[in-house]
């Protein structure tokens, strides 16, 4: 899970998709702050070797992509929404122990 969700993008791509669902390349890229198109790109990709993001282009007058869990990607969510847990109640420890010094 480690290697799959590695690096400071991929997890933040996933966690917008479970909040989000299917979404456009562009929203994707405003959704998750500072990440670069090339950068985006890339992490997608490689989500979608490891199953866990589907990209489908939308035949539309202008061609559109649009990005989505998969329905293996989607079992990730009790995972991510752990993380996010202990990450608030981290944050709160470390105030907590630095307003006692």
């Amino acid at each position: 899970m480690m290697q799959l969700l590695s690096g400071k993008w991929k997890m933040q791509i996933v966690t917008f998709l479970l909040e989000n669902g299917k979404t456009h390349f562009m929203d994707l890229q405003r959704g998750v702050e500072g990440i670069s198109a090339t950068v985006l790109s890339k992490e997608l990709q490689e989500l979608q070797q490891s199953e866990i993001v589907a990209r489908r282009v939308l035949n539309t007058k202008l061609i559109s992509v649009e990005y989505e869990l998969t329905k293996h990607g989607k079992t990730l969510e009790s995972l991510v929404l752990s993380i996010a847990s202990w990450g608030a109640a981290h944050r709160k420890h470390q105030h907590d122990n630095s307003q006692q010094v």
